[in-house]
């Protein structure tokens, strides 16, 4: 079997997307002189701003954007897929994406996504979420080829829909994302369950870079930034909140195999759902 190195890097991004964007770019360059050839970072890498107008204010269209810029530079520079596990983006009606960008290593987008299922939710101890007031969803899962596996796009909330990685490991994803910026209390209790039950039940590995820490709008992120191979062990763990990189050597055949021993897949059967009377 073939391996190769990839790597997820932890932030705590802020609200001032240059200050981000310096920090992404250590981290990425670091990763890459590490070995990593698939790079992927959290959820809102540029910024993570609760204030919807301020955070209106900030934002640009993708093809003005700087971290879009730097993503096709240091792609191509590195000669890595560079996957930002989103970024907030002003769209071309003026709305707002959360939208995940891999970039190839010529720095040509290779797969756009955004976020599907918005974090629409009212937590314990008064946390309230409402992400469909600034984001739009989108309504396109979307696999990207890199050149040692087929991967499969999802951020963060994304993660609790197991219909949309079981599409991706019909479509012969070998590799599933969700990168996010978790809540610490919705980390606490679910982020590692999650990530590992879609490797094991999809035979695939789970590839999820996370924010970390306190945050500048008051938020707090759990981190954790991990890799899960395809029977649900954990091969590289960031376990902790703090910004920084962890590597781990990965061999995509592995999800093949894994598949021809537990063939959940090829066993799936249609049914029809009977209800009370």
């Amino acid at each position: 079997m073939a391996s190769m190195r990839v790597a997820v890097v932890q932030l705590r991004s802020g609200r001032d997307p240059g200050r981000n964007l310096e920090t992404v770019e250590r981290l990425v360059r670091a990763a890459a002189a590490a070995g990593a050839t698939y790079i992927q970072t959290p959820e809102m890498t540029n910024l993570l701003e609760r204030d919807r107008a301020a955070l209106a204010a900030t934002l640009r269209p993708e093809a003005d954007d700087g971290f879009v810029a730097l993503g096709v530079a240091l792609a191509r520079q590195l000669s890595i897929t560079l996957h930002f596990g989103s970024l907030a983006l002003r769209r071309d009606d003026g709305r707002i994406a959360n939208r995940a960008l891999v970039f190839g290593s010529d720095g040509e987008v290779i797969g756009r996504y955004d976020k599907i299922h918005m974090f629409d939710v009212d937590l314990a101890h008064g946390e309230s979420w409402r992400e469909s007031d600034t984001y739009v969803p989108g309504d396109l899962a979307v696999l990207a080829d890199t050149p040692a596996f087929r991967l499969g796009l999802g951020i963060c909330y994304d993660v609790r829909f197991p219909h949309l990685f079981r599409a991706y490991a019909h479509a012969g994803a070998e590799v599933l994302s969700a990168p996010a910026a978790f809540t610490r209390q919705t980390g606490e209790a679910h982020w590692h369950v999650l990530q590992r039950a879609r490797a094991i039940e999809n035979g695939a590995f789970v590839i999820s870079a996370g924010q970390g820490g306190h945050h500048e709008d008051g938020r707090d992120t759990f981190g954790h930034s991990l890799v899960v191979d395809p029977w649900g062990g954990i091969v590289a763990e960031l376990d902790h909140e703090e910004p920084g990189f962890v590597v781990a050597d990965i061999d995509p055949a592995a999800a093949g195999e894994a598949r021809r021993s537990i063939p959940s897949l090829r066993n799936e059967r249609r049914f029809a759902l009977v209800e009370p009377t």
